[in-house]
């Protein structure tokens, strides 16, 4: 069984053992949001598509203000579960843990929980592994590299690019243990032999096999226990990002749908009162325009949400530590039916939109069009030196200063080469990757 002690010790990724933290104004789980909210990745992701292409409305949400309002949401629900454990486990007060900094640990996780995304969302993971699974520049790599890599790359996940980000040393970024785990939603790698169908934590995976070390290290330190010889328990505190996603998502695109004229604002509202039960007031509507309505019903919503999930989670926060609970928190709670409702309405009104479907139409073709030339210009140098063009040469110039070029060869394993260009492409916000794709294309040229 694992134990909160350990499960909120304070290392850090990156300190040399026996390292004592000396923070005194900032905890170190608030020194991690600090880095997080300073950091280029989360900058980036300012430009990055939520649900609906980047407008020039700006309601719409982005994946940064998207991460914001689930941080905050994960703060509240952090710091309400750890008022409780503190109640429950009088050996957590020896440690110096408050409960404040639980829900900073949440907070910081919650913050980070989509950083790995690539341009386009969803559509663009889908576009990254399809070029490799089907793209004759993508799928001319399979035979140089091991069957564990390939399925990394011809399953991109953002969860799992998120890890890498978050311990990779060119971003400086140092994550305590802690909120590395609350971030891992699921702590399993991509090649597995057997899928546990019943376990949510292992839906998909949340690392790539050149992270494994990384995570075992993490695990260790935090004495995370395995589920299986390959997959390992969720931290508990993980239930509560994701639950913090959960809602914010649920009804935060809700309302972005109706005030884009995509769900009336009745339905909306019908949605929501389930939600609210007694709290709802249809009488109060009546002095209120409907966005300031639609604020009012989002914010009792999402409060009455995160009181459900703290009531959950207080409930089976031991068998989380057994390994014994594997859902998703708020499939369980009281009003989980009515945010199943409001999930199939959005999939038919909203993501299913002709304005989102047009947006995937497009990141699908901008990064299939990116990797192609990137991966082809690559290959030609390092497999068909005969081919390597003067337009290959053109190609590579326009990769990154610090892109590992030097080293590869037939005789050398390129999982690592290609690991780089995903960075590169995945790393990327949807308008640099717009403009890339049509300069490289020839559709446009660089100040027109």
């Amino acid at each position: 069984m694992m134990k909160w002690e350990k499960l909120l010790a304070r290392g850090r990724f990156g300190d040399t053992p026996g390292f004592i933290p000396t923070q005194v104004v900032r905890s170190e789980f608030e020194v991690d949001y600090d880095r997080i909210i300073f950091s280029a990745p989360f900058r980036n992701l300012q430009d990055k598509t939520q649900v609906f292409p980047l407008p020039e409305q700006a309601f719409v949400h982005t994946r940064l203000t998207h991460s914001l309002e689930v941080s905050s949401v994960g703060r509240s629900l952090g710091k309400a579960a750890g008022e409780l454990l503190l109640k429950k486990y009088p050996i957590l007060e020896k440690t110096g843990i408050s409960a404040y900094e639980v829900g900073a640990i949440v907070a910081a996780a919650a913050l980070t929980h989509d950083i790995g995304n690539p341009p386009f969302g969803h559509a663009g993971e889908e576009a990254i592994s399809d070029f490799f699974k089907f793209h004759m520049a993508g799928k001319c790599w399979e035979s140089h590299v091991r069957g564990e890599q390939w399925a990394d790359l011809c399953n991109f996940e953002g969860n799992a690019q998120g890890f890498r980000m978050l311990v990779s040393k060119s971003n400086g970024l140092k994550l305590t243990y802690a909120t590395l785990a609350a971030f891992t939603k699921y702590p399993r790698p991509s090649f597995i032999p057997h899928r546990d169908i019943a376990r949510r934590s292992q839906k998909k995976y949340g690392f790539f096999i050149n992270q494994l070390a990384d995570f075992e290290q993490m695990g260790a330190f935090l004495g995370i226990e395995k589920s299986s010889p390959e997959c390992w328990l969720r931290h508990p505190l993980a239930f509560l990002v994701e639950a913090a996603d959960d809602i914010c998502y649920s009804i935060i695109d809700l309302e972005d749908g109706c005030t884009m004229g995509l769900v009336s604002f009745d339905e909306t509202v019908k949605l929501l009162a389930p939600i609210l039960k007694d709290k709802f007031d249809p009488k109060k509507l009546k002095d209120r325009s409907n966005a300031q309505n639609l604020g009012a019903l989002r914010a009792l919503a999402i409060g009455e949400l995160i009181n459900e999930t703290v009531e959950v989670f207080a409930q089976y926060e031991e068998s989380m530590c057994k390994g014994n609970f594997d859902k998703a928190l708020t499939d369980i709670i009281p009003s989980a039916k009515a945010l199943q409702k409001i999930t199939a309405v959005s999939v038919e009104k909203i993501y299913r939109s002709k304005v989102v479907l047009e947006k995937e139409a497009a990141g699908f073709q901008v990064l299939e069009g990116l990797l192609s030339v990137f991966s082809q210009a690559l290959y030609h140098q390092f497999y068909h030196q005969e081919r390597f063009s003067g337009q290959d040469k053109s190609i590579l110039r326009l990769l990154p200063e610090d892109f590992p070029l030097k080293g590869w060869g037939s005789e050398v394993n390129p999982y690592p080469l290609l690991r780089a260009l995903v960075d590169f492409i995945s790393g990327m916000t949807d308008k640099y990757a717009l403009n890339l794709y049509r300069r490289v294309k020839g559709i446009s040229f660089p100040g027109s």
